[in-house]
Order: C-alpha cells, then structure tokens, then sequence
C-alpha cells in the first residue's frame, strides 16, 4: 500500500467502517417525525351573578381578544351557556384557567372556566 492511498482512506471517512454514509460526515439518520401537541379548547361557563363587563375583561386580558370579539363570545356564553375562548396546548391552556379563576375568586365572582380536548 503506497503512502497516497493511505492518505486518501482517512479524508474519505474510513468507508470500511461507515456503511453507506457519504464521506462529509454528515448524519442521514431518519428521525421520527415530532408529533404535533394535542390541543385543548379553553370554555367558560356561564353563570347569573359575574358582570358582562368583567367576563369582556378577562376575555380581552388573558386571551387576547379585541373589545368586539370579546363582547362576542361573553354574549355567546351568556346565551348558550358556554363558549370557547381560545385553543391551546394543555399547559397553556391550563395556566390561562388558572388565571381565570384566581382573578374571579379575587373579585368574588363565581365565574368557572374549564379545558376540553379538541
């Protein structure tokens, strides 16, 4: 074996002992595909005793909806019971449930939010 040939074994990666994988050392592994995270719906309920102003308050500062948007969906809650007010993946929408309730129970308002997978 000649000196050039050693030379040229050691840049081409050491094929013998690579398999199948190109010379730049670069990993073509398949990795599994990251499945995407479950997503989970954020509802309010409604109830007779939290002021309209207070849910369009909570709607606009914890799920970032618009004044008219916010009105709408607390008239949704307030004519059908529940509503939907954003979807998130379970911390999130755990954390925002969280600070729904604590914020009511502050304010001695019995309004109740929940989470329902999507």
């Amino acid at each position: 074996m000649t000196h050039g040939g050693n030379r040229n074994r050691m840049s081409g990666g050491n094929r013998a002992n690579d398999g199948d994988r190109p010379s730049t050392g670069v990993s073509i592994k398949t990795r599994p595909k990251t499945k995407k995270p479950s997503m989970y719906k954020v509802l309010m309920l409604n109830d007779d005793y939290t002021p309209m102003e207070f849910v369009v308050n909570v709607l606009e500062q914890y799920f970032g909806k618009s004044q008219e948007e916010a009105v709408r969906i607390m008239l949704h809650v307030h004519q059908r019971g529940v509503g939907v007010c954003g979807v998130y993946t379970y911390e999130v929408a755990e954390t925002k449930v969280n600070q729904v309730m604590d914020l009511a129970r502050q304010h001695q308002h019995p309004l109740q939010c929940t989470i329902e997978k999507e």
